[in-house]
């Protein structure tokens, strides 16, 4: 089977709403790549909808969904995080937050109902999401003697690399973005001219 090095994410945030016997589920969704992106976002909408009943979400991150946890935070157990979790899978999306801001409407919606009010409103917020496809890759950092510019130089040309953070002083380094199909061998043809390490 051949690598996969491409994933599908959204462009940038998006809402949508669901209404329910008076409770509203505010959903909204983000694109994020790390844990620390998650805990921001949804601290500041803890903030910002600081008299909501309850702020439920759920992520998957990296190019292969690896990451991923969903939170009922106080609904009953599986009526909102899986739900929401379920709505981005059926997508196929990584690299995507999706939080459900709930304000409570004095009557209860039940575990079928809760289900969903999660469910249909994380879907409205997907279905007005941009969706895009990625490339997955890593970063790495390349330091070289100077009189190695050209050879590296020219590897990167050949293999039309993203480049970033250059410094070509006595020592030189830069750093590159390259897809998981190609790392082999951009490690093949550099690891004769330059040090190389990974650091995303």
């Amino acid at each position: 089977m051949s690598q996969k090095d491409t994933y599908l994410t959204i462009a940038s945030r998006s809402e949508g709403l669901f209404k329910d016997n008076g409770s509203r589920f505010i959903a909204l969704a983000y694109p994020v790549q790390t844990e620390q992106e998650v805990k921001e976002i949804v601290s500041s909408l803890r903030k910002e909808y600081y008299d909501a009943r309850h702020h439920c979400y759920a992520y998957r991150l990296g190019y292969d969904g690896a990451v991923w946890r969903a939170s009922d935070d106080g609904e009953p157990s599986g009526t909102a995080g899986r739900p929401i979790l379920g709505q981005i899978d059926s997508l196929q999306l990584c690299d995507v937050l999706v939080v459900v801001v709930r304000y409570f409407g004095g009557i209860k919606l039940g575990v079928p109902g809760l289900i969903r009010a999660y469910k249909s409103s994380t879907a409205d917020a997907l279905a007005s999401a941009e969706i895009v496809e990625r490339i997955a890759g890593h970063w790495y950092r390349l330091d070289f003697p100077y009189e190695n510019l050209p050879a590296v130089m020219k590897v990167l040309k050949d293999m039309d690399l993203q480049q970033r953070n250059q410094s070509f002083l006595n020592d030189c380094s830069l750093e590159v973005f390259i897809r998981l199909t190609l790392e082999d061998n951009l490690i093949q043809r550099i690891e004769k001219i330059c040090k190389f390490e990974r650091i995303i």
